[in-house]
């Protein structure tokens, strides 16, 4: 499949743009053609069958799960569950006062809230077609790992105090779980996969074509120099950019493909990655609604302390 994709996109660059093989304007829209189509019919295949998973662990049986669980257990269970439950700035604010008003202490919050976003299923399974296995696992880990320890580091802080008055008092109503059997399940994941898709292609599509221009024009010493091997301050460098950013983790994989073929060495891909996903300016605001300055303050300093971290130790171990 991948090499009729190759064709296509070879013809759509030589044949009908009648491009100049080997400049970089073919090659950036080459790489272009290529990966929109493959990410978007990669993403339409695993949001469906993550959909169906989605089925059987809903927000509701996810907050039975890690309701009165122990520290350390319940930080586990929660970033575990938040693997496959779907999270994004727009439902920040409800799944918060959800979880808060269902009893579930804030670290485990914390950490159900940090997994659910960062380890992003969409991601892994590009990671794993783009990169291989082992990167895909590392991501995961790390992102695993991230997620339990924040989210024990903000239970010890005690920090109940800095969560806004309201959430306290609001009363959110669980809505009730309909039976579904396989055929619901997969209708239910077939118009996810529709819905879903067509909402994060435009994101993949602007992620693609930056990928595509650094791929054909960026100069490669221009990029080791800032974000390469050789500088000892690039991981934190790269955390730094990518907070302004906004973008989900669809739309990132694309641009880690290109700036590691670059020189990019991997760590500092993924927590640039990380950051762009958990620590960007939209989602900061929104969580804002929910939290006073100073734990929101907190929040960003141990994400930020733990990506950097993160993005040195795999630059070590992956050499």
């Amino acid at each position: 499949m991948l090499n009729v994709l190759q064709l296509f996109a070879d013809w759509v660059t030589y044949t009908v743009l009648g491009l100049v093989q080997g400049s970089p304007l073919a090659s950036t829209v080459n790489f272009f053609v290529y990966d929109v189509i493959w990410v978007s019919l990669l993403l339409a295949v695993v949001v469906f069958l993550i959909a169906i998973i989605r089925t059987f662990i809903t927000p509701q049986r996810v907050k039975k799960l890690v309701a009165g669980r122990s520290e350390g257990v319940g930080n586990i269970m929660a970033a575990l569950l938040g693997i496959p439950t779907p999270f994004c700035s727009c439902s920040a604010v409800p799944l918060f006062i959800g979880f808060v008003e269902s009893g579930v202490p804030l670290g485990i919050t914390f950490s159900f809230l940090i997994a659910s976003p960062l380890i992003n299923e969409v991601a892994i399974a590009m990671l794993l077609a783009m990169f291989g296995w082992q990167i895909a696992l590392i991501y995961v880990v790390s992102g695993l790992i991230i997620a339990i320890l924040a989210g024990v580091i903000i239970g010890r802080l005690h920090l109940e105090s800095e969560i806004e008055e309201f959430v306290w008092n609001n009363t959110v109503q669980d809505q009730a779980e309909k039976p579904m059997n396989w055929r619901d399940r997969i209708g239910f994941g077939i118009s996810e996969s529709k819905s879903i898709s067509l909402k994060v292609i435009p994101y993949i599509v602007i992620g693609i074509a930056i990928g595509a221009v650094i791929h054909g024009y960026a100069p490669s010493d221009f990029l080791i120099n800032i974000v390469g091997p050789d500088n000892p301050l690039a991981v934190p460098i790269a955390v730094l950019v990518g907070i302004p950013l906004y973008s989900n983790a669809a739309g990132m994989i694309p641009i880690l493909e290109v700036l590691t073929a670059k020189g990019m060495a991997m760590g500092t891909a993924l927590a640039f990655m990380m950051a762009v996903i958990c620590l960007s300016l939209p989602e900061m605001i929104i969580l804002r609604k929910v939290m006073k300055i100073k734990l929101l303050a907190i929040f960003v300093g141990i994400m930020f302390i733990a990506i950097t971290l993160t993005g040195y130790l795999f630059n070590a171990l992956l050499g």
